[in-house]
């Protein structure tokens, strides 16, 4: 009798490869249908294109802002006038970069004049993004200025009160902070210094080590 020979061993699976292609499989399948049925981006004609977000569909860490401005409008992607420039270095400050972040807007198309959503907006518009939030999975998510705080927490309190307390969306920590164009318009240091406090403590939840304290 021909002794049992095992069969050779296949290579481990790359669970974590897997789960990060089914989801950037699951959010582009999610992204056509938004431009197909939305019902506020569909309608709306004061844009070119829709920014739908972008970043690892498996980050840990996920940014929600408001809506696209002039440049995300040109370039369909979010975050990239000179508030994305500063959302940039409040990403490097905490020692990530923006592909290992996903980031994301309540609106996915331009509003006119760069106006602040409305509340029928975000209501149209935003289950698309609590769609991606559920694919994604984040551990923590920051929201960026008030509309994106109060759609998440289903509240309408001022952002005064909402900043730098930790909150819930669903079981994952929310820390609302202010949008990186406030600082634009009023980055006094008691400001800035109250966003760097927001992202030390997503940072200490995510633990995360503090750039400038890593050995050369």
């Amino acid at each position: 009798m021909t002794p049992h020979t095992p069969a050779e061993s296949s290579p481990p699976r790359d669970d974590a490869s897997q789960r990060r292609h089914a989801k950037a499989a699951a959010l582009e399948a999610l992204r056509h249908r938004h431009d197909r049925e939305c019902p506020h981006c569909t309608q709306a004609t004061y844009h070119n294109r829709t920014v739908f977000g972008e970043g690892d569909p498996d980050a840990r860490l996920m940014f929600v802002g408001e809506a696209p401005g002039a440049e995300e409008d040109r370039t369909g992607r979010p975050f990239v006038g000179r508030a994305g420039q500063l959302l940039d270095k409040m990403i490097q400050a905490m020692g990530l970069t923006r592909d290992q972040v996903y980031i994301a807007n309540v609106l996915k198309s331009r509003p006119p004049n760069n106006a602040t959503p409305t509340a029928e907006e975000a209501a149209k518009c935003g289950p698309y993004l609590l769609e991606q939030i559920r694919i994604i999975e984040p551990e923590v998510i920051v929201t960026l200025g008030r509309p994106a705080a109060q759609l998440l927490l289903k509240t309408k309190e001022p952002m005064g009160r909402l900043r730098g307390v930790w909150r819930e969306y669903e079981g994952v920590p929310v820390m609302p902070t202010f949008h990186p164009a406030f600082l634009l318009r009023q980055g006094t240091r008691e400001n800035r210094e109250k966003v760097w406090s927001d992202l030390k403590q997503v940072m200490d939840r995510l633990g995360l080590e503090d750039p400038r304290h890593r050995r050369s």
